[in-house]
């Protein structure tokens, strides 16, 4: 680029921090306008790889509409902060020596001057850190109001545990049966879990997706995850014992097709009744087997069928009387539903694949299909099926058989959610301390809220106890400790909590950052919710959204927030490929350093590559070539100055400007970046052709422009003498009028067929249309000597002159 990008880059940046540009005004500070704007993008957890080029496009979409939403008048809050708790960070720890709290200042302090360093327009003032002490106090607090409203629980679960590596890991961490970190086999290991009750707001999760204006898939998504369905629960008898299997069914009308069950390896009716059992011995093999496989495996649709049936133990089936074997499965899980399924082979592909395999009955209670050849899925009449034979509507047959159910006092009518409470601690040292102890006299008791935040303790090993504990239960000082209600000795909880739980609120405390009191000031809460727009990945659209609305709502059912939702809009970007067209990877050696970017072309640049590269929210490959085409036009925006002179319109390029306004506004706030770009890039090309245009077009081209490349933009705004920064100049403004064009091109056509095109004023008179297009040449040979027998206008396209 012809101009110094570094040094004026540089520039810019330190006048706008020393301006306070893109500090944001609290009520009752100068500059809080009613009209506010709250733009939100997701905190980077801060590695020490630093910043890649998917966190560029991550940032800069809401970066555009926030630097426009400023020009516009709007007092814009545009915050940035740092997801900082997590196992990469400890797992570094444990590596080198080092505290993680130094790793993590180190971190942070790389990904802020690379933030910088692109120019992007946030507000600093704000920055968070979840593992600071002021931060975590606050999600301290939150946990303890949960805990008291019952939300919080503790109970007993199956969990991914590495022998080797003596640690607790989620499904993603152990695919395959093998540990992520040292790739050992891992088991399936009982644990007293912490979780928190998120199925208690299931209903208002769905029902909060009608009021906001997130993308239909983002919406789709949640729906799906939460997973509402309506059925029934009904009560399987043991044949010969006074003792109930429980299942939950969405076809409770399918029953008289039920010719077997299927329990969870786990399932404590099997212990319970062992001596019933005649094959507890391949029963216990199988369960070993059960143990060493993830949740992620176990539910694999597509594998083979493994199953034991339970010799000796029998079912009977709750409308047709018949006995039903029982099976353990690895597919049904005691953490979901019951922990036991009733199993309907005729009309169901993995019931048909299992009662094939293992040689069991398969009873047609839907007509339609041939089972004889696969399960049947579609919708039929009923047969086979006692009091529902001849009924075929669904919806009917449904609440028919849940009726019978309830008179037979053996089930009723349910709703339930795919959605499992949140799974809410880790045995790691490297997160928030839950601030509960325990107490042999009054059981779990809370740490007294004057006295968070419950502090991380000083540790040099970092790495997890033998049986997978917390290494915070090697510091005595630590857990042992008194109940804060009878004063008696007690044991403080050990482990910490997931690094979801400090992402859950954080756009609340970004709104007052430094409050020691409580949360977020009432009042800034009530100027700055809800979030007006909130941009962020696909793969962060159902636990951590849907965990931060959990939160949000929990918290403005207890009178601390002012809205229900705390997103108004959500949108989402698409990845960056490698040149390859591959996902990055190092281990692909296709990772773009936005770094390098930045020191061979600038900021500008990058960020107008980024955001020109394809559509916002589909994933585009990099190109070197293409970043190369945006250094030539920023450098042909600089170009401009010099042939610009004096004021007001050039008249050929007056119509073109108001048109570019135009799309270049509504683009924006469409995410069509690349369009908008693609569009001044055309003005371009309009301007050079003519060679010139005025200080006041190029006024309005540079403020155009700002957003996507600020730093070029002001530098060119200050070299046409204007003193106030682009930041807080007005956006460019249009006249409808002028966006649509004087004069079209139409067709002359003769018999049918083209011979030619014309200038015409717009909606011109037709007689001037057919005076015009009898003129041309081409046309006027085409006529001569010949009839004209019809002549047909078309006002602003054709011109049709039919002769003979």
């Amino acid at each position: 680029m012809k101009y110094n990008f570094l040094e004026v880059e540089k520039k810019w940046q330190d006048r706008w921090e020393k301006a306070g540009t893109f500090r944001a005004a609290d009520p009752g500070e100068k500059g809080a306008s009613d009209k506010k704007f709250y733009g939100l993008v997701e905190f980077p957890y801060p590695s020490g790889a630093g910043m890649h080029v998917g966190h560029i496009k991550a940032y800069s979409g809401l970066e555009v509409i926030s630097r426009k939403r400023r020009m516009e008048g709007y007092n814009v809050m545009f915050p940035m902060g740092f997801d900082a708790f997590g196992l990469p960070t400890e797992n570094y720890a444990i590596k080198t020596g080092t505290h993680p709290r130094q790793v993590t200042d180190k971190n942070i302090e790389k990904f802020t001057s690379q933030l910088k360093r692109v120019g992007f327009g946030f507000d600093w003032s704000r920055v968070i850190d979840t593992t600071e002490e002021d931060y975590y106090k606050w999600t301290q607090w939150i946990f303890i109001k949960m805990f008291n409203a019952g939300l919080a629980f503790r109970n007993t679960a199956l969990v991914n545990y590495c022998p080797s590596c003596k640690v607790v890991l989620s499904n993603e961490d152990s695919q395959g049966g093998k540990c992520d970190i040292c790739h050992s086999d891992i088991i399936q290991k009982s644990k007293d879990v912490w979780y928190l009750r998120i199925t208690e707001y299931a209903d208002r999760l769905l029902q909060g997706l009608e009021t906001v204006d997130y993308l239909p898939n983002v919406k789709q998504q949640q729906v799906n995850w939460i997973g509402k369905s309506t059925g029934a629960f009904a009560n399987f008898a043991i044949d010969g014992i006074d003792e109930k299997l429980k299942i939950y069914t969405t076809r409770p009308d399918t029953m008289f097709g039920v010719t077997f069950m299927v329990m969870a390896p786990e399932h404590p009716l099997i212990d319970k009744y062992a001596s019933m059992i005649k094959n507890m011995a391949a029963v216990e093999a199988y369960r070993a087997e059960c143990a060493k496989k993830t949740e992620f495996e176990r539910t694999q649709l597509v594998k083979e069928k493994t199953g034991v049936k339970l010799e000796g133990f029998e079912a009977v089936n709750p409308l047709s009387g018949k006995k039903i074997p029982i099976f353990i499965a690895d597919y049904v899980m005691m953490g979901y539903g019951t922990g036991a399924i009733m199993a309907v082979p005729a009309h169901d592909e993995r019931d048909y694949a299992f009662a094939k395999k293992f040689g069991i009955d398969i009873i047609e209670v839907i007509k339609g299909g041939n089972i004889e050849e696969e399960a049947y899925t579609g919708e039929g009449e009923m047969v086979n099926s006692g009091f529902l034979n001849g009924l075929n509507n669904k919806k009917d047959t449904i609440a028919r058989a849940i009726e019978e159910l309830k008179k037979l006092g053996v089930g009723e009518g349910a709703v339930q959610f795919k959605m499992k409470d949140w799974a809410f601690n880790r045995q790691r040292y490297w997160g928030e301390p839950i601030p509960i102890v325990h107490c042999p006299k009054c059981g779990m008791v809370t740490v007294p809220e004057e006295e968070l935040p419950l502090k991380l303790p000083p540790m040099t090993e970092f790495a997890p106890g033998q049986g997978g504990e917390s290494p915070l239960a090697r510091i005595d000082s630590y857990v042992n400790c008194k109940c804060p209600k009878c004063k008696g000795d007690a044991k403080r909880e050990t482990d910490t909590m997931p690094q979801w739980a400090g992402s859950s609120w954080y756009f609340l405390r970004y709104i007052d950052p430094h409050n020691d009191k409580c949360v977020a000031d009432p009042e800034k809460l009530r100027y700055w919710l809800p979030v007006d727009w909130y941009n962020g990945g696909m793969e962060h659209v159902t636990r951590h959204m849907i965990y931060s609305r959990f939160w949000h709502k929990f918290l403005y059912d207890i009178g601390v927030v002012p809205t229900d939702e705390p997103y108004a809009k959500r949108t989402a970007q698409g990845l960056i490929l490698g040149p390859d067209g591959e996902k990055m990877s190092k281990s692909k050696g296709n990772v773009v350093d936005p770094n390098d970017v930045i020191d061979e072309y600038g900021a500008d640049v990058l960020r107008t590559y980024i955001l020109f590269m394809g559509d916002y929210g589909a994933a585009a490959p990099w190109s070197e070539s293409s970043v190369r085409g945006c250094k030539r036009f920023l450098e042909r925006v600089d170009d401009l100055f010099a042939v610009a002179q004096g004021e007001g319109a050039t008249p050929e390029l007056e119509s073109s400007f108001h048109k570019t306004v135009k799309k270049v506004s509504e683009d924006f706030e469409a995410m069509k970046f690349n369009t908008a770009i693609a569009a001044m890039m055309g003005l371009i090309n309009e301007i050079s052709a003519l060679n010139r245009l005025t200080r006041d077009e190029l006024y309005t081209f540079v403020r155009l422009l700002y957003p996507v490349a600020p730093h070029i933009c002001e530098d060119i705004n200050e070299r046409l003498g204007n003193k106030t920064l682009l930041a807080v100049s007005p956006w460019p403004t249009y006249d409808e009028a002028k966006t649509i064009d004087a004069t079209v091109e139409v067709a002359v056509q003769v018999n049918g067929k083209l011979k030619g095109t014309v200038m015409l004023a717009k909606d011109c008179d037709k007689d001037v249309a057919l005076a015009a297009a009898k003129a041309d040449d081409k046309v006027a040979a085409a006529i001569a000597g010949k009839t004209v027998v019809k002549e047909i206008v078309v006002p602003n396209k054709i011109v049709n002159i039919v002769v003979k």
